[in-house]
Parts: structure tokens; C-alpha cells; sequence
């Protein structure tokens, strides 16, 4: 069954179709979206074996002259060498302001392409068709495109929303289970900083969101739905209120994400996916908010065991502190080299721009690193 969740943003409003065999709607979604029919279709060599000539030939459907350009699949492809790469490929498409880039991928693919397409010409349009778990629910949403370098993640990038983003649910049947469960991190995410509702949903059906979707019945399949479409519409409820990070309400999407970015970093991106890196990341900042925020302690138990239970891990063994903290120091967030952490007050209640003493974070990040 189709949903639709919408992102209101004025001018910039578009919507989030979600749902099973959608991909092949895309060209005509599209071509009701957009006045353009020039696009560059950006995706890696995995998924475009497995998607890309039927997202082409939608998009030819309906009109559009396509250019397909393929990167490296993994993290190391956000980077400024793809992108100089890409603006190539879109001169070679001849993408004028009326093009559109669509970006057919996971999270990497989604910001590589999204920041081509806001500085190409200054900004053209572009579509999102999230392939993996994690990208539906967090990255095609909300308009953040950037790179990383080799001192940071997301140092370099720009807020360019998207026209439009298609969803297929179908596409789980080739997801490893190692990113399904990557993706579950962002979801559990959203139950603990705006939904406890949904938090409490997760913990009592861990048997379905722990399962391979081609396993999963049609009662399973429309849980998981339902609860992609809430994390959807808990995103562009908070996007549509702080679009830019102006007032801080859009600081509690990046709950675990200040140490996580950090694992990631110190690990040697790629090692750790990012949404494994992001339960390491809820863990520490759960115990902080145990000491400086007063979360219960039966709170704080409740998040690892769901996580646990989400065979996400909880620790990141082997990382030296002096690490985590030389790239937490580099972190977007971070003011004047000071980390900025997102805390629970309770599970569904949270607060941002939280500072934390050095030797309580030193000693909750050394516990999760032994």
C-alpha cells in the first residue's frame, strides 16, 4: 500500500512517495514533478546492476533524455574527486538549469549526487531514490548534500531540498541484512528523541524489524511500512520546523551522531557503517544523559537492549580515546573544538546543544571502547 508523507517547506515542499514496486512509477512522478526532461541519473556499480536500467527506462517512459554515471559503491566515494567527476558527467549530459540529477543509492550515493546537483549551476533539481533502510529514513530526507575530507565527515555541503523522493520497499529484497540493520539504528533513533510510542513499537516486534523482509509476511510488511512512513514524518515534522539549524530543533536528529561520527572516523570509514557506528554513538550519549540530564537508568537499559536485540553493536572495542576525540573536535557540531551532544531527558524527550564535562565523556567513551 502506497504512502505518501509530505515535507512542508513553502517553495521547497515536496513529497516522500513510500511503498512497494513504486520504482517503476518514477519517470512519471517525475515528469508531474519537474518542468526539465534532461536528467543524470547518479548511482553506484552494485545498485545499478540491480536497479539501474529499470529506473532509466521509467525516467526514457516518461520523456527524459537520461545520462546514467556510476561511482564505487562505499563511503569513500563521498568525496571531492567523484564530485569534480560528476560535474563531468553532467556537462557531458548537458544538464542546463532546467536538468534534474537523480540520485538512485543509498546515503553515499543521496549526498554525492544532492551536493552536485546544489552546485551545479548553482543549483538544479534533483530526486531521491533511497535504496537502503537507512537512507529512506534519514539522508534522502531533509536536504543535507555534502562530502566528506579527509579531516571530517559532512565538512563540505549545502541544505538543497529534493523535488521529490520515491521509496520502494522492495528494494529490502536485495539489501544485505548487515545495512537493514544498519538502517534500524536511524529508526530506533527516532523513537528515542520524539516518540516513545514508536520506541515501545520496536521493542515489542524486534522479531519482525530483526527479519529479512523476503521472510516477512504481508501483517509484517505493513509494520515495517508504517514505521518507515513515522521515522518519514518525524523528519519532515522537524525539518519543516528548523530547515537550516537555525533554532536548534533540528540538533536532536543528530542524536549519536556526535560520537558516532567519530567511530566512523577512527575506525577508517567503511569499517564501521555508519547507522553501526550511530548505535555505539545512542549508547554513549544515553549514559551521558544518565549523568547530566537525568534519563532513567532503566531508560538507558531499554535503548541498549533494543539495540541488542537489533544485533546492532554497543561498543566499538579497540579505538584509542586520544582518537575519538581528536575527530569529535573536528565535528560539524562541535564549537570552538567543543563537542555539542543531543541528550534524552526521557525516551521521546530530548535536548540539544548539551556540553559534557571532559572527564565524564572520557570515561563513558573509554568504557564503550574496552
Amino acid at each position: 500500500m502506497k504512502q505518501i508523507v509530505n515535507v512542508v517547506l513553502g517553495s521547497r515542499s515536496y513529497a516522500i512517495h513510500l511503498g512497494a514496486g513504486l520504482l517503476p512509477q518514477l519517470g512519471v512522478l517525475a515528469a508531474q514533478t519537474l518542468r526539465g526532461r534532461s536528467a543524470l541519473l547518479v548511482t553506484d556499480n552494485h545498485v545499478s546492476q540491480l536497479y539501474g536500467e529499470t529506473a532509466t527506462a521509467s525516467l526514457r517512459a516518461a520523456g527524459f533524455s537520461v545520462s546514467r554515471t556510476v561511482v564505487p559503491s562505499g563511503e569513500a566515494s563521498k568525496c571531492g574527486e567523484q564530485l569534480f567527476a560528476l560535474y563531468d558527467a553532467a556537462k557531458q549530459a548537458g544538464l542546463d538549469r532546467s536538468g534534474v540529477v537523480v540520485a538512485l543509492g543509498g546515503g553515499v550515493v543521496g549526498d554525492l549526487a544532492g551536493y552536485l546537483a546544489a552546485s551545479w549551476l548553482r543549483g538544479i533539481a534533483f530526486v531521491q531514490v533511497p535504496t537502503t533502510l537507512l537512507a529512506m529514513v534519514d539522508s534522502s530526507v531533509g536536504g543535507k548534500t555534502g562530502i566528506n575530507l579527509p579531516s571530517g565527515k559532512n565538512l563540505v555541503g549545502a541544505f538543497h531540498q529534493p523535488a521529490l523522493v520515491l521509496a520502494d520497499l522492495d528494494v529490502f529484497t536485495s539489501l544485505p541484512p548487515r545495512e537493514t540493520r544498519a538502517g534500524m539504528a536511524e529508526v530506533v533513533k527516532y523513537g528515542a528523541i520524539r516518540d516513545a510510542q514508536l520506541f515501545q513499537t520496536l521493542e515489542e516486534h524486534t522479531a519482525v524489524f530483526s527479519r529479512p523482509w523476503k521472510d516477512l509476511d504481508a501483517a509484517g510488511r505493513a509494520l515495517f511500512g508504517n514505521v518507515i512512513a513515522r521515522c518519514c514524518a518525524i523528519k519532515a515534522e522537524v525539518v519543516a520546523g528548523d530547515e537550516r539549524e537555525e533554532t536548534g530543533l533540528r540538533a536532536i536528529l543528530n542524536f549519536g551522531h556526535t560520537l558516532g561520527h567519530a567511530v566512523e572516523k577512527a575506525s577508517g570509514y567503511g569499517k564501521i557503517l555508519h547507522g553501526e557506528a550511530v548505535a555505539v554513538g545512542m549508547v554513549a550519549a544515553a549514559r551521558l544523559s544518565a549523568r547530566l540530564t537525568g534519563l532513567p537508568a532503566a531508560d538507558v537499559a531499554r535503548l541498549e537492549k533494543l539495540l541488542v536485540q537489533l544485533e546492532l553493536p554497543v561498543r566499538a572495542p579497540g579505538l584509542a580515546w586520544a582518537d575519538l576525540r581528536a575527530a569529535m573536535k573536528l565535528d560539524k557540531k562541535a564549537e570552538g573544538g567543543v563537542p555539542r551532544f543531543v541528550l534524552l531527558k526521557q525516551l521521546g524527550e530530548s535536548v540539544t546543544g548539551c556540553t559534557v564535562p571532559e572527564e565524564v565523556l572520557a570515561e563513558v567513551a573509554y568504557g564503550l571502547g574496552e
